[in-house]
């Protein structure tokens, strides 16, 4: 059954996902990032967590439809990235993305991955970095 309506997940609802829902966010994350690597090339390295206070990036969390409280994704794309990503390609049905304050993704990724740098890999287009992004599959350890 899909959800009805989607909302950013609270950091209680992370921290009670069970193993399986972690297993079932990888497996969309790796899904995504196949596709994802259609449209935009993703640099091998990780770089630090781009939550600085002078940054410049638009944030985005991306959720699995069915249970909204799994994270696929976060991302932080730059401000001046054009043109857009065919997102509707990109996540397909099962997915959603939904734009989140810098201090939202702050948080939901520190509930998913509390190492604090380098979770990060930058994404490029047209050989000119985009923005970066965290997969659920990177997910180190749930509190």
């Amino acid at each position: 059954m899909l959800a009805t309506s989607i909302r950013l997940p609270t950091p209680e609802e992370i921290r009670s996902l069970s193993m399986a829902d972690v297993a079932i966010a990888a497996g969309l994350a790796d899904s995504m990032r196949d596709v994802f690597r259609e449209y935009a090339h993703i640099d091998p390295f990780c770089v630090p967590d781009p939550f600085s206070e002078n940054d410049d990036y638009n944030y985005s969390i991306v959720l699995d439809r069915v249970d909204p409280n799994r994270v696929v994704a976060i991302m932080a794309n730059n401000k001046d990235s054009l043109p857009q990503l065919p997102w509707s390609a990109i996540l397909g049905e099962r997915l959603v993305k939904m734009q989140i304050s810098k201090s939202d993704a702050a948080a939901i990724k520190h509930e998913l991955l509390p190492k604090k740098t380098n979770n990060f890999y930058p994404y490029r287009r047209s050989g000119k970095i985009a923005g970066c992004v965290t997969f659920a599959f990177q997910i180190c350890g749930l509190r």
